[in-house]
């Protein structure tokens, strides 16, 4: 079939690798001049199936108040007249309770092993290279309550079988031998030794020239109008450069998915959750992290990335806006010079903001919609990295009509009718 994919972030791209590698004629479209340049271009780096969770969960609401009076908080909400972030707080609300927490999780988890797995095999048959690395995630508790509240993410894990250790301070210092210069900050921490970490954008770019050679056709620098209807099918996309037609179609905006489909009359809970992220310069690369920490107290990832540090944090629920707030730069700032003092350079770090899209449940939207010839993938939230590959490759199955290695059955938009 001819397909068309809506985003070029790295759920477009590897969902058009995968529909290329199926056999199909595969074009994806952007407004920006290349790929992932916008949500895909900085985050915290991080493949991390273990680390699958929900943000709706029992607790969080006494949380989240807490975190909007700290200091150095993790949550920032500036409440506007906005409909959509309404809706979308109530319905998160909703799902924080053990029992919806427990569904959510056991749905997240499997496609980000599946996806974990796919990108090893594609690693292996492209020899695709991204500052990537297999050292596993360190979730490092400052207190003894974060790390008795892990009981509940230890039983899903032991559940699928996915790999874990609960470490004690010199456990911790064992795995990243740069906290030893800090080791009276913290009491223990949870390590997931299958977890990766890579710079998302170095893969989404370096996948997109794979695809090119397998065929796909990139149309950059292409704003996208609308989506055009006839007879309960998708009739084309309107653009910038045109109409353009194809058989099927990929909806994977991210964050601009629900503005794209809500005139065709689909609504789906995605909304825009803005993240922020300083990449660091390494100064001395024994006091840098290994792999991943993430600082449970202020909810902030630490990445290794090559000779940069990427440090990854804040959930403000501000609408669309890409405002740089130094407020959140600082809270960046504060977590990896307090772990990893000697690590790097914080004053010549880059500074960048990006818009997760995120459902009020936590898994992504992946599947058919009531038109036969429209397809989702979107909604990762701050998993889209490390359920990029996973998500393509069922996506690439379903649109052409075979069963994904995986049950996604529970991953479509037919969860919120």
């Amino acid at each position: 079939m001819r397909i068309l994919v809506l985003g070029s972030g790295v759920i477009g791209v590897t969902a058009a690798y995968y529909l290329a590698e199926a056999g199909h004629e595969v074009t994806v479209v952007d407004r920006q001049a290349g790929p992932a340049l916008e949500t895909s271009f900085g985050n915290a780096g991080e493949v991390s199936p273990g680390y699958s969770s929900p943000w709706a969960g029992p607790g969080v609401p006494v949380k989240a108040i807490k975190w909007l009076l700290m200091h150095f908080g993790p949550l920032v909400i500036r409440p506007k007249v906005d409909p959509a972030m309404v809706s979308w707080v109530l319905k998160m609300l909703r799902n924080c309770t053990e029992a919806r927490y427990a569904v959510n999780k056991a749905r997240m988890v499997p496609i980000a092993e599946y996806s974990r797995d796919c990108l090893k095999a594609l690693r292996a048959e492209i020899g695709i290279q991204y500052d990537d690395r297999a050292k596993g995630t360190l979730q490092l508790f400052r207190n003894q309550k974060q790390l008795d509240g892990t009981a509940g993410d230890i039983e899903v894990l032991k559940q699928f079988g996915v790999p874990y250790e609960v470490l004690d301070p010199s456990g911790c210092i064992g795995v990243e031998p740069a906290l030893a210069n800090v080791k009276g900050k913290f009491v223990g921490g949870l390590r997931l030794p299958g977890d990766e970490t890579g710079d998302c954008k170095m893969f989404t770019e370096r996948l997109a020239e794979h695809a090119a050679r397998r065929g796909v056709t990139f149309r950059f620098n292409t704003s996208i109008k609308g989506i055009a209807t006839e007879g309960g099918r998708i009739a084309g996309v309107d653009t910038s450069e045109g109409l353009l037609t194809a058989d099927a179609y990929v909806c994977a905006l991210g964050s601009y998915s629900p503005v794209m489909l809500k005139p065709l009359g689909l609504s789906i809970p995605v909304y825009p959750i803005k993240g922020y992220s300083i990449t660091v310069p390494i100064t001395e690369a024994a006091g840098a992290p290994e792999s991943t920490v993430m600082d449970e107290t202020y909810k902030v990832a630490i990445t290794r990335l090559g000779d940069r540090i990427r440090v990854g944090g804040t959930a403000e629920i501000s609408g669309y806006d890409l405002a740089l707030r130094p407020a959140r730069r600082a809270t960046l700032e504060h977590s990896v010079t307090d772990l990893f003092p000697r690590g790097g350079d914080v004053s010549k770090a880059s500074f960048w903001c990006g818009l997760r899209p995120m459902t009020p449940d936590g898994p992504p939207i992946i599947g058919k919609t009531r038109y036969d010839n429209l397809f989702l993938s979107t909604g990762h939230g701050t998993l889209g990295w490390t359920m990029a590959c996973g998500s393509g490759r069922v996506l690439a199955d379903i649109v052409s009509g075979k069963k994904p290695d995986i049950d996604v059955s529970e991953l479509g938009i037919s969860r919120y009718a």
